[in-house]
């Protein structure tokens, strides 16, 4: 409100009566529609296949799923794994993309902060002053006559637009929304990062074991081809039995090269996971010995996926958000009122003087209504409203993208299962094959090219073994992360993020 002392009571009371009336208009309703979630259709499901076990499945490898079962925020601590803690909140404390996550987020709060600034009057102050010489063929405008004088002014001016149909308030809820995807945008990304490394743990253990796995069947083959060679030597064995062992070493040796190139690719990624470059040390390794299979496992109902998904989250708010900016084209086809007030002092000299005879006040509004803009605010209106189709689209398509994937981690869950289950079976059955063999070659009823051949079926199925015991592991990682990860249950969120609860 303008006030002065030395207005009158008129003067006030003309002042304040389209202020009040101004704030009473604020009350108005926006226009544009209001957001509502688009609704999960009821068939809207993982597939009875993905759910429920086949029967292949023994009862003993088939993992437990919980249906409703809440996800911490920490899902990577059920492999109860200390190196793989410690290694994955290094990645979420120096990761960049986490960090530049967290600055646009700061960035959309600070926008919101901005807008909601224009639901307030604005209001600065000048001082004038000025040294004139006013034209002699003129009358001095002064009750003085001079024609050189000082002139001050000193003067308040307030300006202030209500928002008479809502379109500051639907660019408001634009930009919450607009918020609201760089907070899901941050938690997608923390959960990605997440996953990430436990992805590269596990692949890091895997491939250290495949290599200390075909390094110790090269030392024993190389063995067993030196005390070949002896006993061709002295006439024991057939140069075909020397020439197969010499071919098994080469092709297990030649295995060993792309083991280790994939490992040390593994470990350049995961130094560039944590914020390092590959220049730099990284002390850790892991053992898939050391992990614990988390059981029993989360399985989300339908209507929590969307909630929990971040990706999700993300195509909803920005469906929000492009509703909200149909109301904001709608609002600019509607009369805007302007409210415009000043008051100050004017004294002939450069000190202000505040007296009857030097103050002025006015105050003005103009409604304005668009009459004629050659289409634009009808086709800026019709573009926002396709601007949400397209939104809603994306958002659809998004819910079914997540109801894939989580399918799809189901489906993998069921059959690497059975896989584990099928390799154990093979790596028992080639172990006691390939000791029947052994010893039939010590009874002399067996040829030592039968025996190669057992040898490599067993070295090939222990391998085997290996593969299928990460896969169970990054199986249940990849469930985690289909899931959500368990943002929601963040009570301690980094610098720039406000994790909010997912009930409504």
């Amino acid at each position: 409100m303008i006030s002065h002392p030395a207005l009158s009571a008129t003067g006030r009371a003309a002042l304040l009566a389209p202020l009040c009336l101004a704030a009473l208009l604020l009350a108005a309703c926006a226009v544009g529609p209001n957001y509502h979630r688009p609704a999960l259709s009821p068939s809207a499901s993982y597939g009875a296949e993905a759910v429920s076990p086949p029967a292949t499945v023994t009862p003993g490898e088939r993992p437990q799923l919980v249906s409703g079962m809440d996800i911490p925020a920490q899902w990577w601590r059920v492999f109860h794994s200390a190196d793989l803690d410690a290694l994955v909140e290094r990645a979420l404390a120096n990761n960049p993309t986490v960090k530049s996550a967290q600055a646009a987020l700061r960035s959309a709060r600070e926008q919101v902060i901005a807008q909601r600034g224009y639901y307030y009057p604005s209001i600065s102050a000048s001082v004038q002053p000025s040294h004139q010489d006013f034209p002699k063929t003129l009358s001095s405008p002064l009750e003085s006559n001079a024609f050189v004088y000082d002139l001050t002014t000193t003067q308040v001016t307030v300006s202030y637009a209500p928002d008479l149909f809502g379109a500051n308030a639907r660019a408001v809820e634009s930009l919450v929304a607009a918020q609201d995807q760089q907070r899901f945008e941050l938690a997608a990304t923390r959960l990605t990062l997440a996953s990430n490394v436990v992805a590269a743990a596990l692949q890091d253990a895997l491939l250290r074991a495949q290599i200390e796995q075909t390094q110790a069947i090269v030392r024993d083959q190389q063995l067993t081809y030196a005390s070949f060679e002896r006993q061709h030597q002295l006439g024991q064995t057939s140069s075909a039995d020397l020439a197969a062992q010499k071919a098994l070493l080469a092709q297990t040796e030649a295995s060993l090269p792309p083991l280790v190139k994939q490992f040390r690719i593994n470990r350049d990624l995961l130094s560039a996971l944590v914020g390092r470059t590959p220049g730099e040390p990284l002390d850790v390794r892991f053992d898939l010995n050391t992990l614990t299979l988390p059981e029993p496992l989360p399985l989300s109902l339908p209507a929590q996926l969307v909630e929990h998904r971040p990706d999700v989250r993300m195509a909803e708010a920005q469906l929000h958000a492009a509703s909200a900016q149909i109301g904001v084209a709608e609002a600019a086809r509607w009369p805007s009122l302007q409210i415009d007030g000043n008051v100050g002092s004017a004294a002939l000299s450069l000190v202000p003087q505040f007296n009857s005879a030097s103050n002025f006040w006015s105050i003005a509004a103009t409604l304005t209504q668009p009459i004629f803009e050659g289409g634009t605010l009808l086709h800026h209106q019709r573009a926002a409203e396709a601007a949400y189709e397209q939104a809603a689209q994306q958002y659809q398509a998004t819910v079914v993208g997540a109801f894939q994937n989580t399918a799809d981690v189901l489906h993998a869950l069921w059959t690497d299962a059975d896989g584990l289950h099928a390799a154990e079976a093979a790596a028992q059955a080639s172990d006691a094959s390939l000791e029947i063999a052994r010893r039939q070659l010590a009874l002399g009823d067996l040829s030592r090219l039968a025996v190669l051949g057992a040898e490599q079926a067993d070295d090939q199925a222990q391998l085997a073994l290996l593969q299928a015991r990460a896969n169970r592991y990054a199986d249940a990682a990849a469930l985690f992360q289909a899931l959500g990860g368990g943002w929601w249950n963040d009570a301690s969120p980094p610098p720039g993020a406000r994790p909010r609860s997912p009930a409504r």
